[in-house]
C-alpha cells in the first residue's frame, strides 16, 4: 500500500513526510463530514461522536499523511503533547499521556489474577504488547501503523521485536471465532470508537466469543467509552456483559487529556469459576523486584491508582450498576435525561 511504503521510506532515510496543512474550506467539509481536519496550525478533533465540541492541538509539523485501505493515518508534531498519532481524524495516541490508557487497559485486568500466562489482544492499532505470551490481533492498518510506529513511536513499537509476540494483521472478530474454548487467561480490547467497522468490537456476539476464549475465571478489559458523553453507549455494554458474564462485571476509568472530555472507560468482566476482585489487586507492582529493575518504569499505573479506577461519580454509580443489577432501563434512562438537561441548562445539582 501507498501509505506503507511511505512510512519505510521515512523509517530508512529519518526524513519527515511534508504535507501542507488543509485549508479553511477543507476544515469546513471535514467537519460537515464528521472527520476532523488541519486547519492553519491547529489540529481539531471534530466527530458526531462528541457533537457541539472540539478538541485542538497546535500543530508544529505535520511528520505524515497518508490513506491505507481502510483509514486515514496521520502523525504530527504538536507543540505540547510530542507527536500525536491520528486514524480517521481522531487522535489515537500522544507521546505525553499515551502512558494514562496503554498502562491502564493492560494492568487492571492483568494485576487482578494470578500469574497470567496466556494473554490476547485485540487492538485497532497494532502497537501494544505485554507480558509472556502476547497474541496482538490488529484490524486492516496493521501494516501501515507498524511501520508508523516504527519510526515516531519506537517506545510503543518495541513489541514487534519481541519474540514472546505473535502478530497477526487482519480480522480480530473472525480471528476470535476460530480460538478454541479456554484458551486464554485474560483478552485485552483496545478498540477504536463505535463507528463503522469497530461497532462489532461493543457488541453481544463478540463478548460471547471473547467469553468462550477464556479460561475459568479468565478476564477480559475492554475500552468503554467516555462516562460524559457516552453514558447510553457504557449502559449497553454493562448490558451485554451482565448476559454473558457470569463472573463480575465493573467499570474504571482514567483520565486522558487528549481524549474526548479527557477521560476514557474500562470495561472489565470476569467469566464463572475462580472469584476476581477486580477492585483490590491482588499482584502489587510496587513489590516485584522486577520492576525496579525495568528500564522503562510505569509512568502512571500504581496499585493506588488501580483501586481508585473503580471509584465512579454519583450519577455514573447510579446508571451503571441499574444496569449491572438488571433494574427496568427506565431508572437509567431517567438518569441520562437529567444528566443531558443539567448540561443545557447550566445546573450543578442532579435530582
Amino acid at each position: 500500500m501507498e501509505a506503507e511504503a511511505a512510512a519505510k521510506r521515512a523509517r530508512e532515510t529519518g526524513d519527515a513526510v511534508e504535507v501542507a496543512p488543509e485549508g479553511a474550506a477543507a476544515a469546513g467539509a471535514g467537519e460537515q463530514a464528521g472527520i476532523s481536519a488541519v486547519i492553519p496550525g491547529w489540529f481539531s478533533e471534530i466527530s458526531p461522536m462528541w457533537p457541539g465540541e472540539a478538541h485542538s492541538l497546535k500543530v508544529e509539523k505535520v511528520l505524515f499523511q497518508g490513506k491505507s485501505d481502510y483509514q486515514n493515518v496521520m502523525v504530527f508534531q504538536s507543540s505540547t503533547y510530542g507527536k500525536v498519532l491520528v486514524l480517521d481524524g481522531v487522535i489515537q495516541v500522544t507521546e505525553r499521556d499515551e502512558c494514562a490508557y496503554q498502562e491502564m487497559i493492560t494492568h487492571l485486568p492483568l494485576c487482578s489474577i494470578k500469574d497470567p500466562k496466556k494473554v490476547k489482544v485485540i487492538d485497532s492499532t497494532s502497537i501494544m504488547a505485554k507480558d509472556d505470551q502476547v497474541l496482538v490481533i490488529g484490524g486492516g492498518d496493521g501494516g501501515v501503523l507498524r511501520e508508523v510506529s516504527k519510526q515516531f513511536f519506537p517506545h510503543l513499537a518495541v513489541g514487534f521485536e519481541d519474540p514472546r509476540v505473535s502478530l497477526h494483521i487482519g480480522d480480530g472478530v473472525a480471528f476470535l471465532k476460530n480460538v478454541p474454548e479456554g484458551t486464554y487467561d485474560a483478552v485485552i480490547v483496545d478498540s477504536s470508537d463505535p463507528i463503522g467497522p469497530a461497532q462489532e468490537l461493543f457488541e453481544k456476539p463478540v463478548f460471547q466469543s471473547v467469553a468462550r476464549a477464556l479460561r475459568p475465571g479468565g478476564v477480559v478489559c475492554t475500552q468503554a467509552e467516555s462516562i460524559w458523553l457516552h453514558i447510553h453507549i457504557i449502559e449497553d455494554i454493562v448490558v451485554n456483559c451482565r448476559q454473558v458474564f457470569k463472573g463480575s462485571v465493573n467499570y474504571a476509568w482514567t483520565t486522558v487529556p487528549t481524549y474526548p472530555s479527557g477521560v476514557i472507560g474500562f470495561m472489565l468482566c470476569s467469566t464463572e469459576g475462580p472469584a476476581v476482585d477486580f477492585q483490590h489487586p491482588v499482584y502489587n507492582i510496587e513489590e516485584d523486584e522486577h520492576s525496579t529493575k525495568s528500564k522503562v518504569p510505569l509512568k502512571f499505573y500504581n496499585s493506588e491508582i488501580h483501586s481508585a479506577a473503580f471509584c465512579l461519580p454519583s450519577f455514573a454509580k447510579r446508571v451503571i450498576e441499574s444496569k449491572a443489577n438488571g433494574y427496568d432501563s427506565v431508572v437509567c434512562l431517567s438518569c441520562l435525561v437529567q444528566l443531558e438537561n443539567d448540561f443545557v441548562h447550566g445546573n450543578s445539582q442532579m435530582s
